[in-house]
């Protein structure tokens, strides 16, 4: 229970006129409605300036960083030029530069190479894995940067699905967002400033809004929901940093097909009754009509997309072939996605708009 006033105005017999009096009232959060918790989303200072649409900035911009299980890992990703996968021991020299440069914003991705992984991903909230320690280690060094945590289970299953299968192979539904919800409240308790479920397993918004509820973190951390996340060709990089590929079928079953217009419109919808906080997009270039749907949808939610590797990867070769040059597409492509509506982009180009931007 926590105490929140309220002020009234009410009669008093010592005074001409009505007077203002302070009551307050016991609220118990647990008793709330899904709908009523709204405070998760602008409970960092960063979060709140996401709720204006704005220019392109800095501070739009969140950078993707892999976290292995090697402390001490600098590891090149071949098919993502320019980057690494990184070892917790080796933030510090890496973020330092980039947060003095301006980098608000990191999204954590997981990448166990030496755990023994299992059907229900129990490696993913690890105390001593690579997240959890990532968490503790960045809110160490730099307390102003804003971490999200990416919460899904392909990278931490035997099986490199997104969520606990039946027996017959298709998706458990129930446990896996039970697991998901999980994971969650263990990153958001290690210290997360936001939790990202991307596995798209139905009623995982709620699942996840509640438990922070009852954990009593849903005003302390904010949940940004994979929305409109479909089947693409374009995750091949991500999925070679992550080691994530699944290994049997594919995710058709649950991410969604890219023709499907409609059903994207009802998956914004729906995150936004189950509790989301920020609504996402992914990918982002294909997908700039959805991103102008979400943004009719969810006026009032910040509005994020995902510029995925295959992009990334797609506009670098493009510039190494000279078909463009590489600074003015990057440019072009993120302020298309501004203009279709987005507040906030999760991009590999982060750091080269660490340089390109003033602000």
């Amino acid at each position: 229970m926590r105490p929140v006033t309220y002020a009234s105005y009410v009669d008093d017999e010592r005074a001409s006129s009505a007077a203002v009096q302070l009551l307050t009232f016991d609220v118990d959060h647990n008793d709330m409605d899904i709908s009523s918790i709204l405070q998760g989303g602008y409970q960092h200072p960063l979060s709140r300036s996401w709720q204006g649409r704005r220019q392109l900035t800095k501070s739009m911009f969140m950078y993707p960083i892999f976290i292995t299980d090697d402390p001490d890992a600098s590891v090149v990703i071949s098919s993502l030029p320019g980057q690494r996968r990184w070892g917790v021991n080796q933030l510090e020299s890496f973020l330092g530069p980039l947060v003095k440069k301006g980098l608000k914003s990191v999204i954590l991705f997981g990448v166990p190479l030496n755990c023994e992984k299992d059907g229900r991903g129990t490696p993913a909230d690890d105390p001593s894995g690579p997240v959890i320690q990532a968490i503790k280690k960045i809110r160490l060094l730099f307390p102003s940067l804003y971490i999200a945590c990416d919460v899904c289970l392909c990278e931490y299953t035997s099986h490199g699905h997104c969520g606990l299968l039946h027996a017959d192979g298709t998706i458990n539904t129930k446990p896996s967002v039970l697991r998901l919800a999980e994971v969650s409240i263990s990153y958001a308790k290690a210290g997360a400033h936001c939790v990202a479920p991307s596995d798209m397993m139905d009623g995982r918004v709620k699942a996840i809004k509640q438990a922070l509820i009852d954990a009593d973190l849903a005003s302390k951390c904010t949940l940004m929901s994979y929305s409109a996340k479909f089947a693409s060709a374009l995750y091949g990089p991500f999925r070679d940093a992550a080691g994530s590929a699944p290994s049997f079928g594919d995710r058709k079953c649950y991410q969604l097909p890219p023709t499907a217009k409609g059903l994207a419109r009802r998956a914004i919808q729906r995150d936004m009754v189950e509790g989301a906080d920020i609504i996402m997009v992914k990918p982002a270039l294909p997908y700039l009509d959805i991103i102008s749907d979400a943004a009719q949808l969810a006026p009032d939610h910040p509005l994020a997309c995902y510029q995925v590797s295959g992009e990334f990867a797609m506009i670098h070769a493009g510039a190494a072939a000279g078909v463009y040059d590489l600074k003015t597409m990057a440019f072009e492509t993120t302020e298309s996605m501004v203009r279709a509506g987005a507040t906030l982009i999760l991009s590999y180009f982060t750091l080269d708009f660490l340089d390109w931007l003033e602000v």
